[in-house]
């Protein structure tokens, strides 16, 4: 059996951002499980919790088949980092995009306010956020990959408020797997990201030339061949 592979997605989007991911992976033979967080997608009428997302991965890692590698993009990340740290035996490795910032009280506290701001527009922000998509992500079909599972424009303030709850070098330092960590050249939630890769036991850097902070879907080509060598460079040796 070729094994599974978890793939959560990240703030607001849902499990329809990892369209590309999916169907190469589905290529090769792997399972895919793509759940979506508490308060987006199918699931938007919830309230976020850091409890629900841990639990969320949890659930899917659980009912995949085979030896199971786990992906988190942005807050996606966040998580599987976080649940890593107690659950390490459970996966053969662990891929973090886009999360190479400590989520401080300060920083959370600047992220709120414009958060705030934007929710305060007459649509809640919903135009603002896929123009802004739209334009990061050139490529209209990566772009709509993004919308289609729904905006969950509600989150933003309960999501921030549990992320002060994730230590990512406490919890980096508890996982002797290998992780990877995955960021765009242009992204700007990458401040830490030497600091995680040294708390890390097992830890490889990569850097995307030209990405933005949603690398999976700005180089999709570029992400989906890193992951696979991630996957392929996490398995259990074989006896001879």
């Amino acid at each position: 059996m070729t094994g599974s592979v978890v793939l959560v997605h990240g703030l607001r989007t849902s499990s329809s951002m990892w369209r590309h991911q999916r169907d190469a992976l589905e290529a090769l033979g792997y399972t895919v499980v793509t759940p979506d967080l508490p308060g987006h997608g199918s699931r938007m009428a919830e309230r976020f919790s850091l409890a629900g997302g841990v639990a969320t991965i949890a659930d899917a890692v659980s009912d995949a088949p085979g030896p199971v590698f786990l992906v988190g993009f942005s807050l996606g990340g966040y998580l599987a980092a976080h649940w890593a740290a107690e659950r390490p035996r459970a996966i053969t490795g662990l891929l973090a995009a886009s999360c190479g910032t400590q989520p401080t009280r300060a920083i959370l506290g600047v992220w709120g306010l414009g958060a705030a701001a934007i929710h305060r527009l007459p649509d809640r922000g919903l135009g603002l956020n896929n123009a802004l998509v739209r334009a990061v992500i050139r490529d209209p079909d990566y772009a709509n990959d993004v919308i289609a599972g729904g905006v969950a424009l509600e989150v933003m303030q309960d999501a921030l408020h549990e992320l002060r709850g994730i230590r990512m070098e406490s919890a980096l330092a508890r996982i002797d797997l290998p992780v990877w960590f995955v960021n765009g050249t242009l992204d700007h939630v990458r401040l830490q990201e030497r600091r995680f890769l040294a708390a890390t036991r097992r830890g490889t850097l990569v850097r995307i030339p030209g990405a933005t902070h949603m690398v999976s879907l700005a180089r999709p080509v570029e992400f989906t061949n890193l992951l696979v060598d991630a996957i392929n460079s996490s398995r259990p040796a074989t006896p001879a």
